[in-house]
């Protein structure tokens, strides 16, 4: 779970540099999409049956597609370039 918690620190370090006009809409979004990974992960391992852990993969997994979105619009609108964001994509 280190790695899921990395994605959310990382999710704040980049999104720092972003313009102070997006903090409340893609900084926000793509920082609300990165925390709960990490949480639904663990809340996930903590089920005892094995189809509500797999619901909440899932869920998991929807947050990580929706930040993979949000990298990709913070590198149309060039507040990443694409270096960065071939990196986070990688990790």
């Amino acid at each position: 779970m280190e790695e899921e918690q990395g994605l959310a620190n990382r999710i704040y370090s980049l999104t720092k540099s972003f313009p102070k006009e997006g903090m409340f809409g893609l900084t926000s979004q793509m920082r609300r999409a990165a925390v709960p990974v990490a949480s639904n992960i663990a809340e996930g391992c903590g089920r005892q049956h094995a189809k509500g852990a797999i619901q909440i993969f899932y869920i998991a997994r929807g947050s990580l597609y929706e930040l993979e979105k949000q990298l990709d619009i913070a590198s149309d609108l060039d507040y990443i370039n694409e270096a960065v964001l071939v990196d986070a994509l990688k990790k």
